[in-house]
């Protein structure tokens, strides 16, 4: 791996550093609605002022699945870039702001019209439920000023390989490519439904909506998004954290292999999200099923690199007996621990999603709250742990500051609250899930019935987990804002791992972007074509707009 450029470029670092801040902006707010959320569904707290429950859903689901992800992943590539490749172009850092300020435009539409109680249609933003066409204007620029700001990473990128030909990429800014051209690829679905279908609807230019279009389009973005939340959270597993512990990457190729298998398999799968939906052709549905379960490969491959580094590292410290090598780790160190807490995290979080893939076991599950403790054990675990871990050394870098000893404590404790909270509210989630509790219904006995009143207690545990989620929130902001202006001035490493020695040499096909993309063009084609097809030509009847709220 060539690894010569060890600083970020100041100029880039304040790129990085205003996706950062929006980040957690969005995280502080986002999150005060998902304590609300715990609060009133235990019954215990009833909003004033006419704030409705789901308009807290919406905030919360908005900010924090579309706001603190796109924000931090993509503060996070622009210094991987920078980093690994080199100084961005004026033209590309001039690119990096444009997206960055019509992201700001589109967050402020879209958020102001949740709050204002005129987009009140939950996180997937279905239709027939329909919002101020403020809100999807909103969305739409958010994900035209991705594109701008993925566009000048790639740009940057490409501008690497002019200049060495034939050489291998630097394995971060491959990931940081990858994962910018999978967004690309699926956000034109969301983009196609926002532009054509919903915002023509919101302004009343037509009157009705293809209920079943917009969904398809919706989960042909919806289900690679959560791969473009998870990949940055591989990147610092594969590449930061090797360096951090002391250690080596166990393969450079096995790495790169990983992340185009999710490329291929992350995009043409988004109907294992539709199994209980009228309208498309169960073959259909088993041909995606079937590439769902293809996911499962680079990440039991992923599982078994992090080990194999981890195993290594502890070898060379002279680790003995078959599980040794584990008390050579620097358990100590929250840059290691916490990311590796998300690492432990995935294992039931990724068991969950076979069973949510699963035709059968589908229908048990489907439409309960048991999905939602699924993807807070996979998102707001998994990977929210390790950006919390990547800021620790990412932020005083940026802001030419350091970790301290002090903050390094505080935040294994944030860590451990962080993970004793999700732990309660996820858990009680499954369990009630499997009793038959929906999602996305506030507090409510439905007449006192005998099951509605066995999932009460289950609600106040998700209370419970909720508060102590929301004083890690207080902590973990605590920490930015001394990493970002308190901290003492000095340099902090930007960690990147090195290529084990006797690793075998990266070969070239792996970054040969025709290749791939021709074949993730061709699987889209057939899982997609001929189902969306029948959905134009035997369209159900369209459907008018609702307001519920």
């Amino acid at each position: 791996m060539i690894t010569t450029i060890s600083k970020v470029d100041k100029r880039d670092a304040r790129l990085s550093m205003a996706y950062i801040y929006v980040a957690f902006a969005a995280l502080a707010i986002g999150g005060l609605m998902g304590l609300l959320q715990t609060l009133v569904r235990s019954g215990r707290l009833e909003l004033p002022g006419g704030i409705n429950y789901y308009e807290i859903l919406t905030a919360h689901g908005v900010l924090l699945g579309l706001g603190l992800t796109t924000y931090f992943i993509l503060g996070f590539q622009f210094a991987a870039i920078s980093r690994t490749v080199g100084t961005l172009s004026t033209k590309a850092r001039l690119s990096g702001w444009v997206g960055f300020l019509l992201m700001i435009i589109g967050t402020l539409f879209a958020t102001t019209m949740i709050l204002t109680n005129k987009a009140t249609v939950l996180y997937t933003f279905y239709a027939p439920l329909q919002a101020h066409f403020l809100f999807y204007l909103g969305l739409t620029l958010l994900i035209v000023g991705s594109w701008v700001a993925c566009g000048a990473m790639i740009a940057t990128y490409i501008r690497w390989r002019k200049q060495n030909p034939g050489k291998p990429s630097p394995l971060l800014s491959f990931m940081v490519v990858t994962n910018s051209l999978m967004w690309i690829v699926c956000t034109l679905g969301v983009a196609g439904e926002v532009l054509f279908q919903l915002l023509p609807w919101s302004l009343g230019w037509v009157d009705t909506v293809n209920v079943l279009v917009s969904r398809t389009l919706f989960w042909y973005f919806g289900h690679p998004l959560v791969y473009f939340w998870l990949l940055p959270a591989y990147m610092a597993w594969y590449v930061i954290i090797p360096k951090i512990i002391g250690g080596r990457i166990f393969s450079d190729s096995l790495a790169r292999l990983v992340f185009i298998l999710f490329l291929l398999f992350s995009i043409p799968v988004g109907f294992h999200h539709q199994l209980t939906e009228p309208g498309i052709n169960a073959n259909w549905k088993f041909v995606q099923v079937i590439l769902t379960f293809m996911v499962i490969i680079p990440s039991l491959m992923t599982a078994f690199s992090m080990f194999a580094t981890f195993e290594m590292f502890g070898r060379l410290k002279g680790a003995k007996g078959l599980f040794g090598w584990l008390k050579k780790l620097p358990w100590k160190d929250a840059r290691f621990l916490v990311p590796f807490i998300g690492m432990v995290a995935f294992v039931p979080a990724g068991a969950g999603g076979i069973i949510n893939a699963s035709n059968q076991m589908n229908q048990v599950v489907h439409n309960t709250i048991w999905v939602t403790g699924h993807f807070h054990l996979t998102v707001a675990t998994t990977v929210v742990l390790t950006f919390f871990g990547i800021s620790y050394w990412l932020i005083p870098h940026l802001t030419g500051r350091v970790f301290t000893k002090a903050m390094n404590r505080l935040a294994i404790f944030q860590a451990i609250c962080w993970t004793i909270g999700m732990a309660i509210m996820s858990t009680s989630m499954h369990l009630e899930g499997l009793l038959g509790a929906p999602r996305r219904t506030a507090y409510t006995t439905y007449g006192d019935a005998a099951q509605a009143l066995d999932w009460i207690p289950y609600q106040v545990a998700q209370a419970v987990g909720g508060s102590v989620l929301f004083l890690g929130i207080v902590l973990i902001i605590v920490i930015i804002l001394n990493l970002a202006f308190f901290a003492p001035k000095g340099n902090q490493e930007f960690p990147v791992g090195e290529v084990a020695e006797n690793a075998e040499k990266t070969p070239m096909v792996l970054e040969n972007w025709k290749i791939w993309l021709t074949i993730l063009v061709a699987l889209i084609l057939i899982a997609y074509t001929v189902p969306f097809a029948d959905m134009i030509q035997n369209a159900p009847p369209g459907s008018k707009g609702f307001k519920l709220w």
